[in-house]
């Protein structure tokens, strides 16, 4: 088993800003093309039209914003307790409006940030598989000592690259991360800094679980 060391940070950085890049140049692609229309648009119906698109596209561009901000950045700074609302609100604002039945499952009030950035880049990578829409769950449970988050998805078409499941676990050599499996590569890192390991089971052909525990109370590994 090949087992992520290191890699340079300027390099997983470009590969990062390539991915955020990838992800948000559609919605903002969209509200361009829409200004664009409006200006050249005498139309009132079609103006309307076209404003109920910009704002659609404003939201999305903003929910993903908000999503990456946390599951990418370092939002507040890392090891410390965090309300998990804020995480919560950024994931129903990534998928409410899609075609992804979320399911949110938690009795914990609070997670440290780097299990939260954990969580939030598994939901990302189980969510992106749910190539037609389906039912995504995540459940997140304390069991003294530790906090377990279960993300599980279901659907009619369920694709989970071989790359991003084996980046995602830690079994892929740094050299072939990409930018489309960069957020696996950030997982299976924050994961060990937390003393933990990302685990997949596949149930069958339309449904599969990513799973995660870790103690409050960790020291992190050099």
């Amino acid at each position: 088993m090949k087992v992520i060391i290191s890699m340079n940070d300027i390099e997983f950085s470009a590969l990062l800003c390539s991915r955020l890049c990838h992800d948000l140049i559609s919605p903002v692609g969209a509200i361009a093309n829409g200004l664009e229309i409006l200006g050249d648009e005498d139309d009132e119906v079609m103006r309307a039209e076209v404003m109920k698109l910009l704002a659609h596209s404003a939201e999305a561009t903003s929910a993903k914003l908000k999503f990456f901000r946390l599951s990418f950045g370092s939002a507040g700074g890392f090891g410390e307790k965090v309300p998990l609302r804020e995480a919560e609100d950024a994931i129903r604002g990534l998928y409410d409006s899609g075609n992804i039945e979320l399911s949110w499952q938690s009795d914990v009030g609070g997670m440290d940030k780097d299990a939260m950035k954990l969580m939030l880049n598994m939901v990302l990578l189980a969510g992106e598989s749910l190539i037609r829409g389906g039912k995504l769950l995540i459940e997140i449970k304390e069991e003294a000592p530790a906090t377990n988050v279960s993300i599980t998805v279901h659907g009619d078409k369920v694709i989970f690259q071989d790359a991003i499941r084996m980046a995602l676990v830690g079994e892929i050599a740094e050299d072939q991360i990409e930018a489309k499996s960069a957020p696996a590569f950030l997982a299976a890192n924050v994961a060990r800094k937390l003393g933990s390991k990302v685990e997949y089971t596949r149930h069958n052909e339309q449904s599969f679980s990513l799973y995660m525990a870790y103690e409050e109370r960790y020291i992190p590994k050099v």
